[in-house]
Order: C-alpha cells, then structure tokens, then sequence
C-alpha cells in the first residue's frame, strides 16, 4: 500500500511517498521510497518570521518540480509514449481547481499529463492549521493529483501529524524504514512549533481534549522575536541556541528573567511577557557584549524549558498518562530535548517519553503521510482552515476506504 502526502502549510514544501506493511491501522512496517522538502527559511529571513503571500508564491513555484522529484526518487515516475490529452470536460474540471492558481494549472499539464498513472493508494495533504494561502497550493494540487490518478484525498490535520512523527522508530537493520509504535493511553501531546504552543491529552486512540494552549505567542515565535532583538538571524530558535551553549555552569543573568504562568494553576502558556522582560533587559546594559547576550539567551531558554518542562510534567501527574508526546519544530532544541528526557526519568519513570529525531522535527511531507495512513477519511472538496483544530474521533481506514471504492 503507497500513499503520497503533501505538505504546504507554512515555509517549506514537503512531499513523500511511503510504503507500508500490515495494515493501514496498525502498520507493522513503513518503508520511505521519498521524503522531499525545500525550506524558504532563507527568503522569509528578511521579514522576521514567514510572510504569507510569498510563501504561497514559493509553494506554487516549488511543488510541481518537488513532486516529479519525489515519484522519480520513488521508482515510480514512468513516461508516457504520447501525452495524456484532457478532454473538454477534464480541461473544465481541472481549471476549476486551479482557478485561483492559473500558472500551476499550467505547469500540472506540462509535466503530469506525460507521466503514467503511478503506483499510489490514496494522497493526504495537510488541510490546516497553517497559513491559508499557503495550504491552498497542497490541497488544489492534491485534489488535482486525486481527479488525475483516481485515488482518493486524505485531509490530514498537521498537529496530528506531529504526534504522529513522534511514534517513529527507525528500523536499525533497514535502511529508511521506521515502525510506528502504537501509542498507550491516555496519553498527552505537547506540540511546540513558530504557530503553536498547546497541551493536548489523549484520552483514547483519535481522541484530543485541549488542556492548554498559548494566550499569545506560540514559543517558537517568541524564539524567533527575542532572537531579533539580540540581532541574529531567523530561524531564532537554532541561533539563540548556539549563543546559550556559550556559557558557563557558574554563570547566569544577574536579574533571572520571568518564568511566565509557571504557576497560574491551569496549563495555559504565555511568552509575550517573557519576549517584554528580554527588551528591558536589553536595555539595562549600556554597551551590549557578546557575553551579555549569551546570559540573555541562555536564561530565555531556560526560561521557556522550565514552564513548558513544568506544566507538562504536573499535567502527566494529574491525568496518570501512559506516555508523553512531544511534537513540533521546537522540539529540536537540545536543552528542551535533554530537560524533558531527564526529568520525565525522575519524575514520571513509569511514563514512555517520545520525541521525534531531530531530523523530521519541522514540517515535512512523512508526517502528513503518516497521519492519513491513520486518519483517512476522503473528501471530494477540502476546505484550507486555518485554525483547524485536532478532531474528536477516528475516521474509517484505507483498507475500508477502498473496499467501498
């Protein structure tokens, strides 16, 4: 069973093609044949943070050539003789979907029409939460894709797939294929990216109850915002910390800075505050050394691990989970990865801590596969949400989904 998953919902276009073993709700196996990603982390470097419209023009631009590249590495992009030619009434349907994407429409006729019909099942496709311009590329290509091959969409929710990516474990002895560990319940996700900050426990299998969630920026903005006003570079998250591995055990910030909501009594996150005390703290110094700003980013950090590390950890407690989820591209944050792993061993030794390899931490094209492999219920028409939230329960599988076919 072959599944494509696209991925579009933010700055960086992912495209993959997974095959797997056993079945679709218990994979016993899942054999990466493509994982391709280009990143515009560069482009948006000089706005700060991601800018919308330039990111669907990135999309547009990058995904018809990602996408040959991913059936090529996949073994399964075959020429055609002669061309495909659409009919009318084909030509018609496809202009429908593409009617706000004419240049892509274009480009989808150019090098899909000389291909044959791939080996692929189903494809899934990010359909929120993300910035909607951008998750209009993927879903419009998707469904072009699904029309054109004859298989059914997977509107796939991207927190999901976090948690999803968390649960992979690579097969020493195969090279690029992972086992998807089944997941104990309850269980409780903590999704940490540039758009999200939230708190989810998982009372049984497909089923999310929100616990918390940030009140106004998710931490991986306020990485993004502080690591700006110490002057580096964006992503922020990776920049501030390479400066806080600079200092010393015996040193630290004359002043500590916040730690935001640390005792509120709920599991809600806060950081516009935190994000405050650092420009004030800026501000304290009359010339700013380098080692200044190493103390300031290493008690953010700090700072930012020990609520996150703090709220969770009082929540696994007052729920009695099974496991601890983390999911998102902050995860791929050392001292957030190295302060989890020791305090869950201290603090919770009878709870399974996941955290997913550093490498499929951000967006990508595996994770949305391998949510709709297990959350793949079709649509004719997906919508882009942006706010999308994690659904309450679990949709019929691929294998039911093709016995109705």
């Amino acid at each position: 069973m072959r599944i494509l998953a696209i991925e579009t919902s933010c700055d960086e276009t992912g495209i993959a093609v997974v095959e797997t073993r056993g079945s679709s709700a218990t994979p016993k196996s899942l054999k990466v044949l493509a994982n391709t990603l280009i990143s515009q982390a560069s482009l948006h470097a000089q706005f700060g943070g991601v800018f919308p419209a330039l990111a669907r023009r990135e999309h547009a631009k990058n995904i018809m050539p990602l996408l040959i590249h991913a059936l090529t590495e996949a073994g399964i992009a075959k020429k055609l003789k002669k061309s495909r030619v659409l009919t009318a009434k084909e030509g018609a349907a496809f202009a429908k979907i593409f009617h706000k994407e004419p240049e892509l429409f274009a480009t989808f006729k150019d090098t899909l029409l000389s291909l044959k019909i791939p080996a692929i099942d189903a494809v899934a496709v990010t359909s929120g939460p993300g910035l909607e311009p951008a998750l209009w590329v993927g879903i419009n290509t998707a469904e072009a894709l699904g029309a054109l091959w004859g298989v059914p969409v997977i509107p796939v929710n991207h927190m999901e797939g976090h948690i999803a990516t968390a649960l992979l474990e690579l097969d020493p002895l195969k090279p690029k294929t992972y086992h998807l560990k089944p997941a104990n319940y309850p269980a409780l996700a903590l999704l940490i990216s540039g758009g999200h900050t939230e708190l989810v426990l998982m009372p049984s299998k497909g089923k999310y109850k929100m616990l918390g969630q940030t009140r106004d920026d998710a931490v991986g903005e306020a990485f993004d915002k502080v690591a700006r006003m110490l002057g580096l570079g964006y992503p922020g998250g990776p920049e501030i910390s390479k400066l806080a591995e600079k200092v010393p055990h015996n040193q630290a910030l004359a002043v500590p800075l916040p730690r935001p909501m640390l005792k509120s009594g709920d599991f809600d996150f806060s950081f516009s505050g935190l994000k405050t005390s650092v420009l004030y703290a800026i501000k304290k110094f009359e010339t700013l050394t380098e080692r200044d700003r190493e103390l300031i980013a290493k008690d953010f950090e700090d700072s930012v691990t020990e609520v996150l590390v703090t709220k969770t950890i009082r929540a696994g407690k007052k729920y009695n989970v099974k496991e601890i989820i983390l999911g998102g591209g902050v995860t791929a944050n050392k001292e957030i990865r190295k302060v989890f792993t020791e305090t869950v061993a201290r603090e919770m030794p009878d709870t399974k801590l996941f955290i997913p390899s550093v490498l499929l931490s951000g967006d990508n094209g595996l994770m949305i596969a391998v949510a709709g492999l297990l959350r793949s219920k079709s649509q004719k028409h997906i919508l882009a949400n942006g706010t999308l939230k994690l659904a309450k329960s679990v949709s019929p599988t691929l294998e039911e989904l093709r016995k109705r076919r």
